[in-house]
C-alpha cells in the first residue's frame, strides 16, 4: 500500500513501498529515518532553549528585587515576571498587573503568590489566651479566606462561611489593648486554650480573595476593630459597630475578642480580615507610612475611640473635660479634646506614672486616691463642674479616697454625672459587659449596676455608649497624623516589642505600666 502525503494534513492511501512528497517518490523507511534526525534537531534545540531560560530565571530570582511566588517570579507589589504556557521557556515570562487573566494565579501547582517577602509555605503564630492571667504564644495555622468556628467553646459564636470577599493580611503591627486585659484577667466568659486574641490590627495586603476589587497586593492598611458587613441597614447608616451580619449572637463583631463571632484574632504573624473593600483604610504613601507607623497603628481602636468618647461628650473649642482613666484610651481621648479645641482637660486616674503622662502634653490632672473627683476638679477650674465628661475607664472601675483599693463599677459613671453641667453629655467609650465572673457584686455578674441614673435625669445629662464605629473617624485622623495635626504615639507613650515579648506586655500593662504596648511580628519598624 502506498501513502500519497499532499499536505501535512491530507493522507490517502493508494499501494505499498514507497512515498510521494513534494511530486517525488520517497521509500517509506527513508522517509521515517529523516523524519527520526528532524526530531532529534528539534529536541536538541529546546533543551537548549530550556537551559537557557532556568539559567535567566535562576539569576531573576536570586535579584534583590523579585522573590519566589510559587507561580514564577514575584516584584514589586502589583507587578509580577511569571511563567505562563511554558515556565520553562524565556519567552513566556512577562510582567503584568494584579488582575492578570494567563491563570497562574490560579494554578493548582504551588502555594499562594505573596507580594511581599512573606515565604511560600510559612506557618503561623498567635498570642492565645490560656486562663487567667496567662497568655502564651502558640503555632497555630496560617489563615484561609474562610472562617470556622464551629468548634468554639463559647456556643454563640459558632459560625461558618466563606470569605472571598477578604483578604490575608502580613501584620505589620498589633496592640495589645486594655479591652484585651479584661479577658486575660478572667473577667469575662472566655475558657482558656481557645482564642488567639487581639483586635487592633495593621497589615500588609499578602492575599486576595477573588471578590476583592479595589484593595490590592502589597497595600498597607488599618484595619478597624470591628468587623463590618457594609451591606447591613447598621453599615449603610454608618453603625459599622452594630453590624447585623457578623455575629450569630448579637450585633456587631470583632477580631480576637468574646462573643464577638469567633473571627481569629491579630496578635499574630498573619490574620484573615473579611470585607476588605469595605474594611480597610489603605495608607496613601507605604515609606510615609512606614515613618509615622506608631501613630498610624492607632487608628484601628483606641485613637477614634477615644475620640469618639469625646466627641459624644460634646467636646468642642473652649470646652472644659473631664476624663476618666489615664490608660491609652484615656490619653488618646485626652489628646483628642485638644484636637477638637478644649480649652481645659482635667484626666482623673489611680496610678501617679500615668498622671505624669497626661501632664507630659499639657493635662491637669486628678489623683482619685485623695479625695473626690468634684472637689479636685474645684481647686483647678473655681467650679466643681464640667461641660463634658468622658468615661475610659469601664466595668472594673474603683472607688475614689479611703475607696480607691476597692472595686465599684459604677463609680465612673456616678462621678461623671456628678462633675458633669447640667444639659451636658458623658461619652462612655469604656467597655462594659453583660457577664462579668468576676464582679464583686452579685448584680455586676450579669452588668447591673448601682448608677444614680435619677442624677443624670434631673440634670438632663445626654449618655452615649457602645463600640465606636471606627471607620466614621479614622480616614480624618489618619490625615491628622499624616499632616502633623498630632502625636498620638507621643501621647499614648508608645513602645513596640516583639511578638515573643506579648507575655510580658500584658504582665507589665496589668500592673499598670503607663505604655502603650505595640506588637512588631517581623520587626517592620526596625525596633525589636
Amino acid at each position: 500500500m502506498l501513502h500519497i502525503f499532499l499536505d501535512k494534513k491530507t493522507t490517502i492511501s493508494l499501494g505499498e513501498v514507497s512515498v510521494i512528497t513534494s511530486a517525488r517518490l520517497i521509500p517509506a523507511a527513508a522517509y521515517r529515518e529523516r523524519e527520526r534526525e528532524r526530531d532529534q534537531k528539534r529536541e536538541k534545540m529546546r533543551s537548549s532553549v530550556v537551559s537557557v531560560a532556568k539559567r535567566s530565571r535562576n539569576a531573576l530570582m536570586k535579584s534583590n528585587n523579585f522573590i519566589t511566588n510559587g507561580f514564577g517570579v514575584g516584584g514589586e507589589a502589583g507587578v509580577v515576571l511569571c511563567g505562563v504556557a511554558d515556565p520553562s521557556s524565556v519567552s513566556s515570562l512577562r510582567r503584568h498587573g494584579e488582575n492578570c487573566a494567563c491563570g497562574c494565579r490560579s494554578s493548582s501547582k504551588g502555594t499562594r503568590a505573596f507580594s511581599s517577602s512573606a515565604a511560600n509555605g510559612t506557618g503561623n503564630r498567635g498570642v492565645m489566651f490560656m486562663g487567667a492571667n496567662d497568655v502564651q504564644v502558640k503555632d497555630i495555622p496560617f489563615p484561609k479566606l474562610e472562617l470556622d468556628s464551629t468548634n468554639s467553646p463559647v456556643v454563640s459564636e459558632r459560625q461558618k462561611r466563606k470569605c472571598e470577599h477578604g483578604v490575608i493580611l502580613k501584620v505589620v503591627t498589633t496592640n495589645i489593648c486594655g479591652s484585651d486585659q479584661h479577658m486575660v484577667r478572667g473577667r469575662t466568659s472566655l475558657p482558656g486554650g481557645h482564642m488567639i486574641l487581639g483586635h487592633e490590627i495593621t497589615g500588609e495586603v499578602v492575599e486576595l480573595g477573588k471578590d476583592v476589587e479595589f484593595i490590592k497586593k502589597g497595600d498597607v492598611c488599618s484595619v478597624p476593630f470591628n468587623i463590618a458587613c457594609g451591606r447591613c441597614d447598621n453599615c449603610r447608616q454608618g453603625h459599622t459597630g452594630i453590624c447585623l451580619n457578623v455575629n450569630p449572637a448579637r450585633p456587631g463583631a470583632a477580631y480576637g475578642y468574646v462573643d464577638m463571632g469567633g473571627w481569629i484574632g491579630g496578635q499574630a504573624e498573619y490574620v484573615m480580615v473579611p470585607y476588605a473593600d469595605f474594611n480597610l483604610l489603605k495608607f496613601p504613601d507605604k515609606e510615609q507610612a512606614k515613618e509615622k507607623i506608631t501613630s498610624l497603628t492607632l487608628l484601628s481602636d483606641i485613637f477614634p475611640t477615644g475620640y469618639h468618647g469625646a466627641v459624644t461628650a460634646g467636646v468642642k473649642p473652649g470646652s472644659t473635660v473631664y476624663v476618666a482613666g489615664a490608660g491609652p484610651v484615656g490619653l488618646a481621648c485626652a489628646a483628642s479634646a485638644q484636637l477638637l479645641g478644649a480649652a481645659c482637660v482635667i484626666v482623673g486616674d489611680a496610678i501617679p506614672e500615668r498622671l505624669n503622662q497626661a501632664k507630659s502634653f499639657g493635662c491637669e490632672v486628678v489623683d482619685i486616691t485623695k479625695g473626690s473627683v468634684d472637689e479636685q476638679i474645684e481647686k483647678i477650674l473655681g467650679t466643681p463642674e464640667v461641660d463634658a465628661a468622658v468615661d475610659c475607664v469601664g466595668f472594673e472601675a474603683r472607688g475614689c479616697g479611703h475607696n480607691h483599693a476597692k472595686e465599684v463599677p459604677a463609680q465612673v459613671l456616678n462621678d461623671c454625672m456628678t462633675v458633669t453641667k447640667a444639659g451636658g453629655a458623658v461619652g462612655i467609650p469604656g467597655l462594659y459587659v453583660t457577664e462579668d465572673p468576676g464582679a464583686v457584686e452579685d448584680a455586676a455578674k450579669t452588668g447591673n449596676l448601682s448608677m444614680r441614673l435619677g442624677l443624670g435625669w434631673a440634670k438632663s445629662l445626654t449618655f452615649a455608649t457602645g463600640q465606636c464605629p471606627t471607620m466614621k473617624y479614622n480616614r480624618n485622623l489618619m490625615n491628622a497624623i499624616l499632616y502633623d495635626r498630632v502625636q498620638i504615639d507621643k501621647a499614648v507613650n508608645v513602645e513596640v516589642i516583639s511578638l515573643d515579648d506579648a507575655p510580658r506586655g500584658y504582665a507589665d500593662f496589668d500592673k499598670g505600666a503607663s505604655k502603650k504596648y505595640v506588637i512588631d511580628p517581623h520587626n517592620y519598624t526596625g525596633r525589636v
